[in-house]
């Protein structure tokens, strides 16, 4: 299981009270001290670092605060992973190396997916409960494309944005990324042209990255040794659930195993394949029906399912009772949290 720690730069709080944001208010409900601010940077839990960005959608000011915290990051904010992207020598390695480095920093998985002419940035943090704040995903996909631009010189355009969510500030999101974007899609995707990788960085230094790169390789090192392949089957299983039905042989392929190892490896941590797949398909169903407005059989394709009742058989033994009923006793909880904030 990977170390719960995630770094949170206290220049970002000064940020907030410049464009507007009561600070105070905020922390008070992220139930939060101003205190764990005064280093460079407050180092919080995933739960704090997730209560941190849900009241900053609550209390902040203008549905394009996330965009336009990511987009105008200052190097002061930027981590080692996104120090080690700047400096590389083009677009599709900056993205790879951003996506290696990221998890020295935190809890937090980076896929860089190239297929059929396009490269897909997405991201999931692995201790995260429920799904992520909007704000959170609009600040990473805009310091993503700020970094792009920052590197390239150039104003980048993504092919597209998808959004697992419901449709809400099309105008706002679409005017930031100057492009498409798709609501209730099963996962959040940053999406560029293949093409766009070659594009070369002028903030490239090959010498800053003979320095960076063997402590971060070897903090990367320690934190492989820490992970279990419990913990490489459930990150390989949320990138299948788009509709692919998870085979265990086609993760084993992927993880360079027999499926016969696999699932033998699997049972000597106390765990199985079904258990880890029934975990994941729970965690994505409850996240797709409470953000997005996908129906009960869009989500059971989503997840794998041949047949919805076979969904709906699933997830009453998870949450004992269907899933619209759930979905509605979620919605109604939230606006209650809401209105009492």
């Amino acid at each position: 299981m990977p170390a719960d720690l995630v770094p949170l730069p206290s220049i970002l709080i000064e940020r907030l009270a410049a464009l507007g944001v009561d600070v105070e208010r905020l922390l008070r409900h992220a139930g939060l001290l101003l205190s764990r601010f005064q280093e460079p940077r407050a180092h919080l839990t995933t739960r704090e670092f997730m209560a941190f960005w849900h009241a900053v959608e609550m209390v902040g000011g203008g549905r394009d605060l996330g965009l336009r915290i990511g987009a105008e990051a200052r190097p002061q904010q930027y981590d080692v992973a996104s120090m080690a992207a700047l400096h590389a020598p083009n677009l599709g390695e900056a993205l790879r190396k951003f996506a290696r480095y990221k998890r020295v920093v935190c809890p937090e998985e980076v896929v860089i997916e190239v297929a059929n002419g396009e490269a897909r940035f997405h991201f999931h943090w692995l201790l995260a409960e429920g799904p992520l704040p909007l704000f959170l995903v609009d600040a990473t996909f805009a310091s993503i494309l700020g970094l792009a631009r920052h590197g390239t010189g150039k104003r980048l355009v993504p092919r597209r944005v998808e959004l697992a969510r419901r449709r809400a500030d099309a105008e706002v999101l679409t005017r930031h990324f100057e492009c498409k974007v798709v609501f209730d899609a099963p996962v959040d995707l940053l999406v560029f042209d293949e093409r766009a990788l070659e594009e070369p960085f002028i903030t490239h230094n090959a010498d800053l990255l003979t320095l960076l790169v063997p402590g971060l390789e070897s903090a990367l090192d320690e934190r492989l040794n820490r992970r279990t392949l419990a913990d490489d089957v459930r990150a390989a299983l949320r990138r299948r659930m788009h509709g692919e039905r998870p085979s265990v042989d086609k993760l084993a392929k992927e993880l360079h195993l027999s499926p016969r190892t696999l699932q033998r490896r699997l049972e000597e941590d106390g765990v199985t394949y079904q258990g880890l797949l029934d975990e994941v398909r729970h965690e994505s169903a409850r996240r797709l029906l409470v953000s997005t407005d996908l129906d009960a059989s869009e989500v059971a394709f989503l997840l794998g399912y041949e047949e919805l009742n076979s969904f709906i058989r699933a997830f009453n033994g998870w949450e004992g009772t269907t899933p619209n009923r759930w979905r509605v006793r979620a919605q109604g909880d939230g606006a209650k949290r809401t209105s009492t904030q």
